[in-house]
Formats: C-alpha cells, sequence, structure tokens
C-alpha cells in the first residue's frame, strides 16, 4: 500500500503550469525525474532543475548524476549543480510547493514504505522563497554530460571499496570516527578527483576516493579551488586549529592525546599524523622541524 499524497500535490502542481517550472532538490532519481518531465504541459518551454552531486550520495543510490540525459532527450531542462543545497522547492509559474520532499519514489510516495514527507503551496513571490531562488541563481553551476559520467565512474570505484559505507552522507548519519587524511601522497588527489586515476594501483586508488568523499568537494572546480577547498578542510581539523592558534604542532602531543581518546592506536595514530603532515606540506605554508618526536611549523601565519 502506498500513500502518493505528496506526489499528488507535485503532480497537480506541474499541470497547471503553462510557461516556466523550477525543480529544486538536493536528491533526484531518474525515474521520478522521467515522470515528472512527462506530466508538464507542452507549453511549458523553460524547466529549470537545480541539484547537487556528490560521489558518496551517488554511490549510495539516493541520486542520479544520468538526469542530464534525460534533461538533453526533453529539450527544454537546464540542470545546474548547487552543492551546498538542501531545499526543496517546486515552482509552476506564480506557485510553488515548500518542503521536506526530494524527487525521488520514497520521497513522494510512489512506492511502498516511503518517507513521511511534507509540502506546502506558497506564491513564489513569497521574500524566504526569492531569497532561495536568488541564492541559487548566483551559485548554481552547469551541469555536464561529462561531469555525470565522472561522478558515475568514482561512485562505482567507490562501491567496490569494502570500506565505502563507513564513509558520512551528508545529512544522513553521525560519524563515528573523526576523519584524518588517508592518502600517502596528496599530490594524487586533483587528479583522481578529475577522473586521472589509470595508473593508480587498486588500494590505493581506493584510499584517495575515501579522502574525496570525506572532503566533499564540489564537483568540476579548477586546481586552485580545489586545492582552497582542502585547505579550509584542513583548517577545521583540532590538530590544525592548534597549529594556527600557537604556530606548531607537536607529532609526540598529537600522537598522545589521539591515542588517549581512543580514537586510534599508537601506530594509526602515528601514520595518520604523518600523512596530516604531508597534507599540509603540499596544501599550505608549513615546515618540519625534528626536534625528537618532530614538529610542524607555519611558514607563515594560516589566513
Amino acid at each position: 500500500m502506498t500513500d502518493d499524497h505528496v506526489w499528488q500535490q507535485l503532480r497537480q502542481l506541474l499541470l497547471g503550469a503553462s510557461r516556466r517550472v523550477v525543480l529544486v532538490a538536493p536528491f533526484i532519481k531518474q525515474d521520478l525525474f522521467q515522470a515528472v518531465l512527462d506530466i508538464i504541459p507542452s507549453s511549458v518551454i523553460e524547466i529549470n532543475c537545480v541539484t547537487r552531486w556528490s560521489v558518496a550520495e551517488v554511490a549510495a543510490g539516493v541520486s542520479d548524476p544520468e538526469i542530464v540525459e534525460l534533461a538533453s532527450i526533453d529539450g527544454r531542462v537546464l540542470v545546474r549543480l548547487c552543492h551546498d543545497l538542501h531545499a526543496k522547492l517546486y515552482v509552476a509559474d506564480t506557485r510553488c510547493l515548500v518542503g521536506s520532499a526530494n524527487l525521488t519514489s520514497k520521497a513522494t510516495g510512489r512506492v511502498a514504505a516511503a518517507n513521511l514527507e511534507l509540502l506546502i503551496e506558497e506564491d513564489v513571490s513569497h521574500p524566504e522563497v526569492q531569497r532561495v531562488l536568488s541564492a541559487i541563481s548566483s551559485s548554481a553551476v552547469p551541469a555536464t554530460p561529462e561531469l555525470a559520467r565522472l561522478l558515475r565512474e568514482q561512485a562505482e570505484l567507490l562501491q567496490a571499496d569494502e570500506e565505502w559505507s563507513r564513509i558520512v552522507i551528508p545529512g544522513q548519519r553521525a560519524q563515528a570516527t573523526r576523519w584524518l587524511p588517508e592518502t600517502r601522497r596528496p599530490e594524487r588527489l586533483y587528479p583522481v578527483y578529475r577522473g586521472r586515476h589509470h595508473n593508480i594501483g587498486r588500494d590505493v586508488l581506493a584510499g584517495v576516493l575515501r579522502d574525496l568523499a570525506e572532503l566533499d568537494i564540489p564537483p568540476g572546480l579548477v586546481e586552485e579551488q580545489f586545492a582552497a577547498i582542502v585547505r579550509a578542510r584542513l583548517r577545521e581539523l583540532p590538530e590544525v586549529r592548534r597549529l594556527d592558534q600557537i604556530g606548531r604542532l607537536s607529532l609526540g602531543d598529537a600522537k598522545e592525546e589521539l591515542v588517549a581518546n581512543g580514537i586510534w592506536t599508537e601506530e594509526q595514530a602515528q601514520r595518520a599524523l604523518e600523512t596530516l603532515g604531508e597534507w599540509l606540506r603540499y596544501f599550505d605554508q608549513v615546515y618540519f622541524v625534528p626536534t625528537g618526536p618532530w614538529e610542524i611549523r607555519q611558514g607563515k601565519p594560516i589566513k
């Protein structure tokens, strides 16, 4: 038994469109997207779709980048990506629905054991609706078939890794252990991110993909943008915040703290912190001082 109340709300809204449709949802599945396109009247010549893609979410099966293929076939649809998107918003001319439902069968009630979701009708002129649409307009980037292909390829590689399920999907579950970089050679990150990984061994590649999934970096960035986001993610780590505050980070002290907190064994903590040091050396201005257990010191203050 299914409860398709949310689907019927969405269907009635879209059937009433005559000029413009906007579909905003973080998770969009191919089958539901096609069902939506099938009910939008032919008089509508502009369909804007905004979603987000991440390798971890595609691997988990909650989002399909292949919607770009359906958009191309339809001919009316522009798909764009907004990496921080969480809003769900559906517009037909001057009317809209806002709430919690993504464009998936579970969210819209088209399958058994559907999610409990909410959509409320509002006028598109509502200030909060306009605020979200304006933010999307200024930050969303085009979704391309090449990006879709790259994310699907990386998602399949991640699925083949037995450890991938420990990766946190944003908004889905709490993280069991705190992340520290795993990849010993940080220079591999950007080439793999861009799909250049055919000369990297399977086990090493799996570690790179896990790090990229944890970093949750928007797709399609140039290397300078990519590096800036990695630096920002590193600076959120307690060890790097300490480095920022006092200008140095002692391997011995940091290792002692990790072991005392029960996060890693002494050997695991040593390796994790040495790897963190390599990432800082590659992505930021630091240098190493061999004072007993080495220290990392800033080459210049982290801005």
